[in-house]
């Protein structure tokens, strides 16, 4: 019995040392720093919305250097920015604190690589990247004549104050004059200058376009059809210099868990944006034997995904951009991540690789590497930071078992529709519906991975559903997987302005493919897609189409197309109720 004690004893002791040991080791290169007279900094656990996890000491050196070089104070710009397409998005509202300047040794590297900086210099901006190219029908755009075409010029509802976002504070106000830059100052202080509120239109132009973007967000869209913040948005995506990166993982039972490789990208002008860098080619299919859960998140799918969306007039994906990086300089040389730092290497054919730390493809065999040190990644824009708009996360009833070898109840149930129309939020308003549209955009993807989704907390339940995470699509342009229309099939309903849509996008003078197309020659590393998968997503339309003439034909055209263009007729209709 004493030796008994004795040992636990022991391993008490060993645990307590070896805890001691671990806090030492992450205090110790911050006291080396600080009695330097460097800014502190610690890698840690880069979480997308863990607490800021730097010293008062750096922020306050920051806010020093910001205000010499004219910066306004960041902290209110800072806290409208938050970006999850985990699904524990909602547990918490702290985005990443974590904004740096270049300092001298990117700027060195910057002057010793003049040939790289040309380089990206020359490339095309986002408004010319087609290089003059366009896919046109009797000389006119495809493109322009479908956002042309009436079912593409429907009304919303007038706004109100609940239909929007925000109702931006008024104590606080943007000043302008500052040196080039955009930023945001309190009113306290400043009452010699001269202020105008969020609010106002004057100064509408005025503010950082990723802010903009925020404060258009409403009750039916992330965006308006034809917004010129969308186009200037993209542009800041793919030229606005990279201050700071970090790894993005998701707080999960207080530890810090990483499915893939994420990095959170902050910008000169404090907008933020998600960087999902090249893990497979153009050409690439996903492996036969590879599950759907263990699949790679492509770049090309993210930034197909946003222009889809937009060609369907759904607007509920975050706008998202292809950029060229500089690993060297905009990421390793700016990352206060020691850990991901740490992952960077010269390989074997003199290319800079590194690979992060996550759970899957984070390895010296699995490392991204570029040429020599030129990677391409999708970058999307930072949706609202959730203390100031919250978001609720929903389980997908679609939801897959995540499993190799069980099944979910819908696959197995065919009358398991009927269970989900009885439940709430799905047995009134519109949000079935909402579940049928994303059924149909992820089945044109070919995405198997929508475990959950996101809406703004603040419309309750009369609001549009967010598609994030879309880089599992675009895997197979040679499978089509029926089981993600399920839904669809099992349930038998769609809006009359998706269905309309539908049908316009399969006639020959628009054709999905070809609008499809014309809109990715846009983004800066076109071509995005392969001809295979353009061409399957014409085939996987018609195969929508006939699930959709299947359950007319066998419940008739008025119990499966749902009015909703002629003003707000269904949105607090039962769906279960025929």
């Amino acid at each position: 019995m004493i030796l008994f004690r004795k040992f636990r004893v022991l391993i008490l002791m060993v645990f307590l040392v070896a805890c001691t040991m671990h806090i030492m080791i992450d205090l110790l290169p911050k006291l080396e720093k600080r009695a330097t007279g460097a800014d502190s900094g610690d890698g840690g656990c880069q979480c997308a919305h863990h607490p800021g996890g730097e010293s008062q000491g750096w922020g306050k050196q920051r806010a020093r250097s910001a205000a010499e070089a004219g910066w306004p104070n960041k902290h209110t710009l800072r806290i409208l920015q938050d970006f999850s397409n985990e699904p524990s998005s909602n547990l918490t509202s702290h985005s990443l604190e974590k904004i740096t300047a270049a300092g001298d040794k990117a700027e060195s590297v910057r002057r010793m690589r003049p040939s790289a900086g040309k380089a990206e210099d020359h490339k095309p901006l986002i408004g010319d990247a087609s290089g003059g190219r366009t896919v046109s029908v009797h000389g006119v755009s495809r493109l322009s004549a479908l956002f042309e075409h009436p079912l593409y010029k429907v009304d919303l509802p007038p706004l109100t104050d609940d239909d929007t976002l925000f109702n931006v504070n008024t104590d606080i106000r943007f000043y302008p004059r500052s040196t080039g830059n955009q930023g945001w100052h309190n009113e306290e202080g400043n009452e010699e200058e001269e202020g105008f509120t969020p609010t106002g239109d004057v100064t509408a132009d005025s503010y950082p376009n990723w802010l903009r973007f925020h404060v258009g967000i409403n009750r039916y869209e992330l965006y308006s059809r034809h917004s010129p913040v969308l186009d200037a948005l993209l542009k800041d995506l793919i030229t606005q210099k990279i201050t700071s990166v970090g790894e993005s993982c998701t707080v999960l039972f207080l530890a810090c868990m990483c499915t893939q490789l994420k990095l959170i990208m902050t910008f000169q002008n404090y907008g933020q944006a998600l960087f999902k860098p090249m893990k497979q080619t153009r050409e690439q299919e996903t492996p036969p034997d590879f599950f759907y859960f263990s699949d790679f998140e492509r770049h090309n799918a993210e930034i197909a995904a946003f222009h889809l969306d937009r060609i369907l007039d759904f607007r509920r994906v975050p706008p998202v951009a292809g950029r060229l990086v500089n690993m060297t300089r905009e990421i390793r040389d700016v990352t206060r991540d020691k850990k991901l730092w740490r992952t960077f290497f010269i390989s074997p054919a003199n290319n800079v690789c590194f690979y992060g730390e996550c759970s899957y493809y984070c390895s010296t065999e699995h490392a991204l590497c570029g040429k020599p040190d030129q990677i391409e990644g999708s970058l999307a824009a930072f949706l609202p930071d959730l203390n100031l708009a919250k978001r609720k996360t929903w389980r997908n009833p679609w939801r897959r078992s995540y499993h190799k070898r069980k099944k979910a109840e819908w696959e197995v149930d065919p009358d398991y529709c009927d269970e989900v129309k009885q439940t709430p939020p799905y047995d009134r308003g519109t949000r079935l519906l909402d579940i049928m549209d994303m059924t149909i955009f992820d089945f044109l993807m070919g995405n198997m991975d929508r475990h959950h989704y996101e809406t703004f907390e603040k419309f309750g339940n009369d609001t549009f559903i967010i598609h994030l995470d879309n880089g599992r699509g675009f895997g197979k342009h040679s499978h089509d997987e029926l089981s993600i229309l399920v839904p669809l099939s099992q349930c038998c309903r769609v809006k009359k302005s998706t269905y309309l849509r539908l049908q316009l996008l399969a006639k020959e003078e628009y054709q999905l493919s070809s609008l499809m197309e014309e809109s990715l020659l846009r983004d800066r590393l076109s071509p995005i897609l392969i001809h295979p998968h353009l061409r399957a997503m014409d085939r996987r339309l018609q195969l929508v189409l006939q699930v959709l003439a299947g359950c007319i034909e066998k419940e008739g055209y008025v119990n499966v197309v749902e009015e909703d263009l002629a003003g707000d007729t269904a949105t607090h209709r039962n769906p279960g109720h025929r």
